[in-house]
């Protein structure tokens, strides 16, 4: 990881050249109408420049040249060996852009430059690398037939495929979608957050250095009631892919209905317990990873462990471990290599937690740590990490997305009692469980209804586990080879000899 200070850092943004424009049929051009909107840093409430507003006329623009790069075969129909080498040579060449999308990233929406560097762009790097890898170790199906017929299963690319991604990891959440979408041929619009656009705009180019065809990939920043709508009803769009809050999947269904019934896969918002037993096998390790579990990333992460349920035994023992975990998480200026959390995406969203901690309180929540918006006087978007005790899962805190570092602790008897809590939430995202005892971590495991479950860690797993939700956290799977299904069709061929 680098080793520069915040002053370098610093220096490197001031003479950091950032490209605003959208990028279609492999050139970077203005939205047809013009329009513009203002990209404002969380670090500080600058403007770090402006970026093309694209609208409807840019989605058809972007979509005919998506429609004509696929229908053409040059990316579609190329060998598969030969898909592979761009792809891994793309992989390449963000890892040598490693410290300027970084930068990008930090700048945009505030996370710290050392998560940035350690987290992000290693996934997103691993993601092109590992689906670019997978493409020509993928096989097709031969069905089990009478000596003279040959059936055949085949998988092809579904066409023309938008992708619209957040801005909490805004890089390595498209390389969730780029990876797999681009490995099985398809064409790729991708539609990044108004609020941190400018990394997905930087890799277009580096995608089509490194060999990817024209029309291929094509970035489109912009509202989503405008071009994100505009997308999700094109009647040529053949699948929709989206991370994002639960309103909005639920939207883009609708429109999926209104227009032509394209696939959308969606992985949406989480509400997570992390559940911790009296058997767990290190009460601090699991206190610090429950700090974790909700500072990290300034709390904005989809999968974050926001309800914290203790069995009740240890709670008078285990939450001021947790206090004091958490207090090692403290809000700083993202380009300084040793702070740990960063700016919230930008203010707008700051106030939105604040009033989530306010209600906490005035639902009777005990507050025990932070609840504050702090370093105001920079003109950023900063708020302590909190935590509340004597939460009931019935309080807002404890069912709403709140997207910030708000952690709520949930008191428990027994197994059986986790699990009811655990499963009380129109969530499924993601859950973990602390116990020494085997049969009762696969015992819980089964029973919670979540995509993803850990046992004694929270956030495990690498581009091998498949990653998604249950209920109205969304359908489909990212990561991993399950993850090809969503971009391509199954053929069933079959031949009499």
């Amino acid at each position: 990881m680098s080793q520069l200070t915040r002053s370098e850092w610093e220096a490197r943004a001031k003479t950091l050249n950032i490209e605003g424009r959208a990028f279609i049929n492999g050139e970077y051009v203005p939205a047809r109408s013009g329009a513009t909107f203002e990209c404002i840093s969380p670090i500080d409430g600058r403007l770090l420049g402006l970026v093309a507003s694209c609208g409807p006329a840019d989605a058809d623009f972007a979509v005919a040249s998506a429609r004509s790069a696929f229908e053409s075969g040059v990316w579609s129909r190329q060998a598969p060996a030969r898909r592979k080498a761009v792809m891994v040579h793309f992989s390449e060449l963000l890892q040598a852009h490693a410290e300027e999308l970084a930068l990008l990233e930090t700048l945009d929406m505030g996370k710290p430059i050392s998560d940035a560097l350690s987290v992000d762009l290693p996934g997103t790097i691993d993601s092109i690398r590992w689906c670019g890898e997978a493409i020509d170790k993928v096989y097709d199906e031969v069905a089990a037939t009478p000596e003279d017929q040959l059936g055949l299963v085949t998988r092809e690319p579904v066409g023309v495929v938008a992708t619209i991604v957040p801005w909490n990891f805004p890089l390595m959440m498209a390389s969730w979608k780029l990876g797999p979408a681009l490995a099985t041929g398809n064409s790729v619009i991708l539609k990044p957050s108004e609020r941190s656009p400018l990394t997905a705009i930087r890799i277009a180019q580096l995608a089509l250095d490194a060999g990817l065809p024209a029309g291929v990939l094509n970035v489109l920043p912009g509202y989503g009631n405008t071009v994100g709508k505009a997308l999700a009803l094109h009647a040529d769009v053949d699948a929709l892919a989206f991370t994002g809050s639960t309103q909005v999947a639920k939207q883009l269904l609708v429109y999926a209905g209104e227009s032509n019934m394209k696939r959308v896969w969606l992985e949406a918002g989480g509400k997570s317990p992390n559940i911790v037993f009296a058997d767990a096998p290190d009460l601090q390790v699991a206190a610090e990873a429950a700090a974790t579990a909700i500072a990290f990333n300034q709390g904005e992460v989809c999968t974050a462990g926001s309800r914290l349920l203790v069995q009740a035994s240890i709670k008078e023992r285990f939450v001021p471990m947790v206090v004091e975990a958490m207090k090692g998480w403290k809000p700083g200026h993202p380009l300084d290599p040793d702070t740990n959390v960063g700016a919230l995406v930008d203010d707008r969203h700051l106030q939105g937690v604040l009033q989530y901690i306010q209600e906490g309180q005035r639902q009777g929540a005990q507050l025990l740590l932070g609840g504050h918006a702090t370093g105001v006087e920079t003109g950023g978007s900063y708020v302590e990490p909190t935590l509340f005790d004597n939460v009931s899962n019935s309080m807002s805190i404890a069912r709403e997305e709140i997207f910030g570092p708000v952690l709520s602790v949930i008191e428990f008897d027994e197994a059986e009692d986790a699990v009811r809590i655990a499963n009380d939430t129109p969530y499924g995202l993601a859950a973990a469980v602390w116990t020494a005892d085997l049969s009762r971590a696969h015992k819980m495991a089964r029973a919670l209804r979540a995509g993803s479950v850990w046992v004694n860690l929270y956030d495990g797993g690498d581009m091998m586990a498949p990653f998604g939700g249950y209920k109205q956290s969304g359908n489909g799977r990212d990561k991993s080879l399950h993850a090809f299904d969503k971009y391509t069709e199954i053929k069933a061929t079959w031949i009499q000899l």
